[in-house]
């Protein structure tokens, strides 16, 4: 599954990455592939999450 991620810098230094896709999804880093190394796990989580919300409901 190819998901599309918004990777923008943070004013606070280091990045803030989204996925526009998945409401809430969002992640961030020091750096550019920090950012996309936590978003990849957020991704994951968030699509287990769903996965289970729907197996119990």
């Amino acid at each position: 599954m190819k998901l599309n991620v918004i990777l923008e810098p943070s004013n606070e230094g280091g990045y803030t990455v989204y996925v526009p896709s998945l409401p809430g999804c969002i992640s961030e880093g020091d750096n550019i592939e920090d950012a996309l190394n936590n978003i990849k796990e957020a991704i994951e989580l968030y699509l287990e999450s769903e996965t289970t919300a729907k197996y119990y409901n």
